[in-house]
């Protein structure tokens, strides 16, 4: 039976004859149901009339992007290092050119996604190199819609993926919202691997949180804290976000901080937050 993908988030469910009658991550009010209603595709089917388009952001760090656009367009990253290879957020398409280059350059050990948008297909990608496990945090494991072996949920605050790589549960969009911290990023200085937990704003110079972007429906303020106070203790100058051309480059965590004294600010209305 077919594992079907739903056309509007890009997320794979659990193989049936027929499409699901809904898609549960769009139904939730986090993402959306188009006014023409919820389409799907399969996985044969996108590989296709899609392909995947690759971009080094910097040494030991490539953006992985398919074109045409499909679902919400996030990109996945490829994260090189002394200890292995390890992707960061999953896109939909897995496809036999993407796997060749990925296992030309040694395979991936393991796969961590920052919230349940972009599980997509994980279980395609971990398939593709042999079963490797997937790691997401157990506050979202009810959004988990195609459950296989590889999923290897975790607890608490933060997670070694290996050393110098740190998964760190931020909150924020999703409680088990995740981001990656990366030691030897930017040179050295450290980089953040945020998804959109923190969103890397169009102009680059900024960032924002919201509990739904295509909704337009903000985050409240005790979230935004949260967020910030979880990357206290992370040195990083850089922040690569969910989207192709979406990276802080420096100073990235005064941007965080600052961005989010901003935000706090103006939802609350009285001027009256300081960063702590």
């Amino acid at each position: 039976m077919p594992a079907f993908i739903c056309n509007t988030c890009g997320t794979q469910h659990a193989p049936t004859e027929k499409p699901p009658a809904s898609c549960v991550i769009c139904d939730d009010e986090r993402q959306y149901v188009p006014v023409g209603g919820q389409t799907w595709t399969t996985h044969d089917a996108l590989a296709r009339r899609t392909f995947n388009a690759w971009r080094e952001l910097e040494p030991g760090l490539l953006s992985i992007v398919t074109f045409p656009a499909f679902g919400i367009g996030q990109r996945a990253q490829l994260l090189r290092t002394p200890h292995g290879n390890y992707l960061w957020d999953c896109i939909s398409l897995c496809d036999a050119a993407t796997v060749e280059l990925i296992k030309a350059m040694g395979g991936i050990k393991g796969i961590a996604i920052s919230h349940p948008h972009y599980y997509t297909c994980l279980v395609e990608w971990s398939q593709a190199f042999g079963g490797v496990p997937v790691h997401l945090h157990e506050a979202d494991k009810q959004w988990v819609l195609r459950p296989d072996p590889c999923v290897q949920f975790w607890s608490g605050d933060t997670k070694e993926l290996a050393p110098g790589l740190t998964l760190i549960c931020a909150g924020g969009h999703y409680p088990g919202g995740t981001v990656l911290h990366w030691a030897d990023g930017a040179g050295g200085k450290g980089a953040l691997l945020s998804g959109d937990i923190v969103q890397v704003v169009q102009d680059n110079k900024s960032v924002s949180f919201m509990w739904s972007f295509p909704n337009f429906v903000p985050l409240s303020g005790p979230r935004v804290e949260g967020v910030v106070k979880s990357l206290k203790p992370y040195a990083f100058d850089r922040v690569h976000g969910a989207f192709n051309d979406r990276t802080i480059w420096q100073d990235g965590k005064g941007v965080v901080e600052r961005s989010a004294a901003r935000y706090l600010e103006i939802i609350r209305g009285d001027g009256s937050y300081e960063l702590r």
